[in-house]
């Protein structure tokens, strides 16, 4: 067995004995004495398991690494955004300043690796075709299973100017592209907005879910009956930034009465967001929502909320699976626990994070085009051959590249509209 795999499988055991006794701890609060005596038992395995790593393997191992790994995998078991930072890491995490650059991608962990959630519009990300289900596999040399949620997101941002190199894994495509883009100052893109079927239909497209585009959102909704607007086509596609309580704000204006969502942790009281009559603008208008993979956190929450409470239809494919609050826990050692506290449910008690929103109608998005840029296509073409005839010499045929359109059906926003059309408003 190569090294790297004995380490691996080291590291995994050391999880295992780990995520045992954080069990037996957590579930110690019962009866008294057995399983504080199942947590000793834990600790003494885990020393022992330690020890034989240090005395016995092939060569003398980085107990610190071993240990880091170890911990840093024991809170990605628990949820994407669960984090262990080492000391260094988390000196350097402190001194990153807020409001760097960034190249537009929201990310979190998937598979162990880096996943892009979602990509803002006219950014350098989607300049270079990055789409909500890319496997981030390292960026720069840095390997994305070594490194923690939080360090991610942190080395994705940085000065003005500066390049950003990551290997990405399409999908259809074996192996993985250098992509190098340069960090900018992302502008995000106002609520677009459209009207359909004689002005009778308004879309809204909000792209973030803060304070100004809901906002936004609010004003449009306001102006519906100027322009003859009876119906809302509400586009969560890719909404995955933003802020929870916003998201409420934005549930609230089609929703007169019942559950937005809750929260609730173990040791976070369970706080229940209920929607007021008096901040409703269009409660009873016909509404069709579109979700993608790329709909994450402020967005799942909307669309659970109306999706549940019966408010509208959802179209599209299942969400993302985000939602959590965390909390960061200063360790003596100077390391970090990022730890997720807390997670919004919708109104029917699914959290977010576990399970996601599932829309009542599946479609299927679009699969990003994906230049290969193979050197098997410039080939020369060697015409076949019979026994004892003489061979033709190869000739290099003359390639005509092929003219993409830049027309794409959009499927999931088509049956959104036919969906719609058939609503009596």
């Amino acid at each position: 067995m190569p090294k790297s795999s004995k380490i691996l499988l080291l590291v995994v055991s050391v999880v295992l004995v780990l995520t045992v006794f954080v069990g037996a701890r957590a579930t110690g609060v019962n009866a008294a004495s057995e399983p504080q005596e199942g947590a000793y038992r834990q600790i003494n395995v885990y020393s022992e398991v330690l020890h034989h790593i240090q005395s016995d393997y092939v060569v003398e191992p980085d107990i610190n690494a071993v240990t880091n790994g170890a911990l840093r995998g024991l809170l990605e078991s628990l949820d994407a955004d669960s984090s262990y930072m080492s000391p260094d890491d988390y000196k350097v995490y402190k001194a990153a300043k807020a409001g760097k650059a960034q190249v537009g991608i929201n990310v979190s962990k998937r598979f162990g690796y880096a996943t892009v959630v979602s990509v803002v519009p006219n950014s350098p990300a989607a300049k270079q075709n990055l789409s909500d289900g890319d496997i981030i596999e390292a960026i720069g040399s840095l390997d994305t299973r070594d490194l923690s949620l939080a360090t991610i997101q942190m080395l994705l941002e940085g000065q003005p100017g500066t390049e950003l190199t990551i290997s990405v894994v399409r999908p259809r495509k074996a192996t993985p592209d250098k992509v190098t883009m340069t960090r900018t100052i992302v502008a995000l893109p106002p609520v677009a907005d459209s009207m359909y079927e004689n002005a009778s239909i308004l879309y809204l497209k909000p792209g973030v879910l803060d304070h100004d585009h809901v906002t936004q959102v609010e004003v449009k909704l306001k102006s519906m009956s100027k322009f003859g607007n009876k119906k809302v086509l509400l586009d969560l596609r890719d909404v995955a930034a933003g802020d929870m309580g916003e998201a409420t704000r934005l549930a609230n204006f089609f929703l007169k009465s019942g559950t937005i969502a809750t929260l609730e942790g173990q040791k976070v009281e369970k706080v229940v967001y209920t929607a007021d009559a008096a901040k409703a603008i269009a409660p009873t208008a016909p509404m069709v929502v579109l979700v993608n993979r790329g709909t994450a956190g402020p967005g799942e929450l909307v669309a659970g909320a109306l999706l549940d409470d019966k408010r509208a239809d959802l179209v599209g494919e299942k969400t993302f699976g985000e939602g959590a609050q965390q909390k960061t826990f200063e360790l003596p050692d100077g390391a970090a626990l990022i730890l997720s506290v807390a997670k919004y449910e919708s109104p029917s008690g699914k959290k977010l994070q576990d399970d996601g929103v599932t829309p009542g109608t599946l479609v299927a998005g679009p699969i990003p085009d994906i230049d290969d840029n193979d050197d098997d296509d410039d080939a020369p073409v060697q015409p076949p051959t019979t026994p004892g005839a003489p061979t033709t010499p190869t000739v290099k045929p003359t390639v005509v590249p092929a003219v993409k359109t830049s027309i794409q059906v959009d499927d999931q926003l088509t049956k959104a509209l036919d969906m719609l059309k058939t609503k009596a408003a």
